[in-house]
């Protein structure tokens, strides 16, 4: 689904830091308007703590 469907745009991209994502992906992110948020260096939990939010919310 795309947000522009819904009349909504995203604000923020959290995502961690691996080199998969090159420069010029926060380039084009921040040329549509969203922020990108790294996650913190070696957080080992994060992806479960965020599975367990999202599951919450």
């Amino acid at each position: 689904m795309d947000l522009e469907d819904d009349g909504r745009r995203a604000g923020f991209l959290i995502r961690d830091r691996d080199g998969k994502y090159p420069q010029v992906f926060g380039a084009i992110l921040a040329d549509a308007g969203t922020e990108t948020v790294l996650t913190g260096v070696r957080m080992l939990r994060m992806n479960a703590a965020m599975e367990r939010w999202v599951a919450t919310c």
